[in-house]
C-alpha cells in the first residue's frame, strides 16, 4: 500500500540533489554502483536519468531491471528500491535536457544513442536529521546520559 505523505517527504529529501548512486547487477551477477545525474523526481517516486544506449548502466538495467538508487547529503540519506527501464524517447530526453547533458553527451537528445532511464520506485528508506547542530547536541546528551541518541527520523515508505 502506498504512502502519499511519506512519498512526498522522500521527494522533498531528493529534490535538489543532483548526484545519485545507481546500483545495478553486472553480467557476472555482482552488484555495481556508479554516480548518475538525477534529471527529475516526480510525486510518485519515479526517478529520471539520461544515459547512452551502449553504456554499462543501460546494458545492466536492460538485463536486470531491479535497481537501487541512493542519495546522501549533509543530514539526510535516501535509498530507493525499484525497477528500471531504458527508453529511446527523444521527446522525454528533450524535456530532461540541460547544458550539462549537452556538454556531457556531446550529442542532441534526438540522437539514437541518447536514452532515458526511468526508475519506478517501489519503496524508499530514509534518515533525516534535524541538522548538524541539533545532531551534535543529541550526541553529547546521549553520551552524558548513557542512552542511545535519537539524531533524526527514519522510515520505510511504500511508493
Amino acid at each position: 500500500m502506498t504512502d502519499p505523505e511519506g512519498a512526498a517527504h522522500v521527494k522533498e529529501l531528493i529534490e535538489g540533489q543532483r548526484t545519485a548512486m545507481l546500483t545495478s547487477v553486472e553480467e557476472s551477477g555482482s552488484l555495481v554502483s556508479r554516480p548518475m545525474t538525477l534529471q527529475e523526481v516526480d510525486e510518485g517516486g519515479t526517478l529520471w536519468f539520461l544515459a547512452l544506449a551502449d553504456s554499462s548502466p543501460t546494458q545492466e538495467v536492460q538485463a536486470h531491471p531491479a535497481v537501487n538508487v541512493a542519495f546522501t547529503e549533509q543530514g539526510s540519506w535516501v535509498s530507493v528500491s525499484g525497477r528500471a527501464e531504458v527508453r529511446h524517447d527523444p521527446q522525454r530526453a528533450r524535456e530532461l535536457w540541460s547544458e550539462f547533458a549537452a556538454t556531457w553527451f556531446q550529442k542532441e537528445p534526438e540522437d539514437p544513442q541518447v536514452v532515458v532511464i526511468r526508475v519506478d520506485g517501489e519503496s524508499a528508506q530514509y534518515w533525516d536529521s534535524p541538522g548538524r547542530a541539533a545532531t551534535l547536541v543529541q550526541m553529547v546528551t546521549a553520551r552524558l546520559s548513557g542512552e542511545r541518541p535519537e539524531p533524526g527520523g527514519s522510515d520505510t515508505v511504500q511508493l
